[in-house]
């Protein structure tokens, strides 16, 4: 059988003509295929070349020009950041089309150099006890303050017809002897309190306009905001903080986590954004930033991002909105004289955490009694009464009253809210004090 199969392939001469006519077609038509795609492949890599698009910048000019679609009322982008800002919506990331091909950072840099002008540095004075441990406190002199400074980050998020509103965390800026932050411009101004609250550790400090040049003003930029609600795990982000207090810094990064709850330094539990971007201390109270520009989270290293290598975390923006709107509209807490500081009229009892939970009664100050003639008595308040906020800003202890107190004057009206035993209950109310005068008596 092996024997007439090759007979037949070398020495028929009609069986022979017929196999090649048929492997001479197939063969061209593998030839014409091949010339086909390489012409095609040599136009469209033409086209390519023409338009400036190659590898990832081709698939980035893609996603940018659906963003530039979506885009309202742009400004025009005098920069040349590859950045636009809208009056309204969101800021839109372009890109400049001269990354490196292959390049993982498309767009980290037009991020970071659109939002760098919203970014500050905050230097905080805070006074130090040392001390106060066994062995200094029989050998060494005893406790002794000091004078210390801390850095922290923070960036623009309005502004009034009279100043510069910037969000921050509170323990980056809590009871400061003084504030001072740094623009982008490296321009500095001192800062003061507008209001805090220590539960999510968020703050919101001001700049007045009157301590600013006019070139600062034009360097600097407010962010805007974005909706954390809507990340995704694996999303990029970028973080912008003022890291070690060397300046500001920039990492990126993914999502890794969302809704992770945290249990803080304080004992305090929340819940927030994990991160693998780089977040150290000095990072607190930046911004952690989407890729269409957005502030998307305040960065925190209060929940010891650096004891692990790949996890820093952050405070989701949207979770907070509503109290930072509201923080914006406490009055500014520029220290007074000590002379000119207004009085409640009242002694008053800590009631601690234990005290609370022994008694079964709200945390704060209690009124033991009220002084006759005085601000609380004409605004209402009674023994038994518990204070629980003032001015807006949440009292738990005595230090919290003095801390707050300070910055308002005698004759300056506040809101006290307060909790009333009634019926074995109580109940939360709010009333208008206007600050008294220090009883000469009174130490």
């Amino acid at each position: 059988m092996d024997s007439n199969y090759y007979y037949n392939q070398e020495n028929n001469p009609g069986g022979g003509k017929k196999q090649g006519g048929v492997f001479r077609k197939i063969m061209m038509s593998i030839c014409l295929g091949l010339l086909f795609g390489v012409f095609g492949g040599l136009g469209f890599y033409a086209v390519q070349k023409t338009t400036g698009l190659t590898g990832k910048n081709a698939e980035s000019a893609e996603v940018s020009a659906v963003d530039e679609g979506t885009a309202i009322n742009e400004k025009e982008n005098k920069d040349g950041t590859g950045i636009t800002t809208p009056t309204t919506g969101t800021v839109v990331v372009t890109t400049s089309g001269n990354e490196e091909e292959g390049s993982d950072q498309v767009g980290v840099s037009e991020v970071a150099e659109a939002l760098m002008p919203a970014m500050v540095s905050i230097n905080k004075d805070y006074e130090y006890t040392y001390g106060n441990d066994f062995y200094s406190y029989y050998f060494g002199g005893g406790e002794q303050k000091t004078i210390a400074t801390a850095s922290g980050s923070g960036f623009i998020i309005a502004q009034t017809d009279t100043e510069y509103l910037i969000v921050s965390n509170n323990h980056v800026v809590a009871d400061p002897v003084s504030l001072e932050v740094t623009f982008v411009d490296g321009s500095t101004a001192s800062a003061y309190i507008k209001g805090v609250d220590s539960d999510v550790d968020v703050a919101v400090i001001a700049v007045q306009k009157s301590d600013v040049s006019q070139e600062t003003a034009e360097a600097i930029r407010i962010a805007i905001i974005g909706d954390s609600s809507e990340l995704r795990l694996g999303q990029q982000v970028v973080a912008i903080g003022n890291a070690l207090g060397y300046g500001q810094s920039v990492t990126t990064g993914i999502i890794s986590a969302i809704d992770r709850e945290i249990t803080t330094e304080d004992g305090t539990t929340g819940t927030y954004i994990q991160t693998d971007a780089a977040i150290n201390p000095g990072n607190s109270g930046g911004a952690l930033i989407n890729m269409s520009g957005e502030v998307i989270g305040i960065n925190s290293s209060k929940m010891g991002g650096t004891a692990v290598e790949g996890m820093g975390y952050a405070i989701p923006i949207s979770s907070v909105t509503d109290i930072i709107n509201e923080l914006m509209e406490h009055q500014t807490k520029i220290p007074i004289n000590e002379e000119d500081v207004g009085y409640i009229g009242i002694t008053l009892q800590e009631v601690t955490e234990s005290l609370s939970q022994r008694f079964n009664i709200p945390v704060g100050i209690y009124v033991v009694d009220v002084v006759k003639g005085g601000a609380a008595e004409e605004a209402g308040l009674q023994s038994g009464d518990i204070i629980t906020k003032f001015a807006g800003e949440k009292i738990t202890s005595y230090d919290d009253l003095q801390s707050v107190i300070k910055y308002y004057a005698v004759g300056t009206t506040v809101e006290i809210t307060y909790q009333r035993q009634e019926n074995g209950e109580y109940k939360e109310y709010k009333v208008d004090l206007t600050l008294g005068d220090k009883p000469t008596d009174t130490e």
